[in-house]
């Protein structure tokens, strides 16, 4: 059941610095956050990246996939490791996450949260929620599609997640790594997980973060467009910060790594 114990890959490189984890996307495994495990490391913070349950190297239980055990799996990794001080990232899907985290488990052991090309506020449009840039028909093409041929699913996804405009904005490598960790995911996670954020309802979380947020976004993010998500997050979030990264697609942590990294540091310094 979901609430057994889970072993969760973690990469911690062990530094002395204030405490970050970071939260992967959808469907990727805490590698995707290389670019920033690098610069962070260099910067002098301790960096914690982890694989989300069915993603990765971690377990793969058959559930488990909606967001408060999610959120769970993050406070067991942020208890068992006794931190605090902590600034969360939230990448895409990991940005539920964040603000779950925040609505289940309090502000008590965090600095700051970042949401980076983040899914919340709520993706699904609705009658109550008119701007949500997710229509149920796409979800269902999405949903087939990964049901159908995940090998097909998975190379014109990876394409549109580093595209912006229609331009591939990484390298054919850069891709073919992405596609990989996509493969690392279990099947049966990766269409949970799709339901948990493009379902999940986030705008009362927001409301209860009042540490000190970023919000970093490309505008032109074709997987979760800035207008529907990055923005209305901003909006929803007092006194938080929104930086716009022109002409970055969804995958900007690597595609515009340097501008990325900048950012989340001259943030994390504050």
């Amino acid at each position: 059941m979901a609430n057994e114990p889970i072993n969760i890959f973690t990469q911690d490189n062990g530094g002395s610095g204030r405490p970050v984890i970071l939260i992967h996307g959808w469907p990727l495994s805490g590698e995707a956050w290389k670019p920033q495990i690098a610069a962070l490391s260099e910067a002098g913070y301790r960096v914690i990246a982890y694989d989300r349950r069915g993603f990765g190297r971690s377990d793969k239980p058959a559930d488990g996939y909606d967001y408060d055990t999610l959120a769970a799996d993050l406070a067991g990794l942020i208890d068992s490791r006794n931190l605090s001080d902590v600034t969360l990232v939230g990448f895409s899907m990991g940005g539920g996450e964040v603000a779950r985290y925040v609505a289940n488990y309090g502000e008590d052991k965090l600095h700051s949260v970042v949401f980076a090309a983040a899914v919340p506020p709520y993706l699904m449009q609705g009658p109550d929620n008119p701007d949500g840039p997710l229509t149920k028909e796409k979800a269902k093409e999405m949903e087939d599609g990964l049901k159908a041929d995940r090998a097909t699913f998975f190379d014109g996804f990876t394409k549109d997640f580093f595209s912006a405009k229609g331009e591939l904005k990484v390298t054919e490598a850069q891709r073919q790594e992405a596609i990989a960790l996509c493969q690392q995911s279990d099947q049966t996670a990766a269409l949970g997980a799709m339901k948990a954020f493009g379902t999940t309802d986030f705008r009362e979380d927001l409301k209860k973060i009042t540490v000190p947020t970023l919000i970093i976004h490309g505008d032109s993010d074709g997987i979760v467009p800035l207008e529907g998500s990055g923005q209305r997050t901003h909006e929803a979030i007092p006194g938080s910060k929104l930086v716009v990264v022109e002409g970055a697609p969804h995958g900007f942590n690597v595609s515009h790594a340097d501008r990325f990294n900048s950012e989340l540091i001259a943030f994390l310094k504050q």
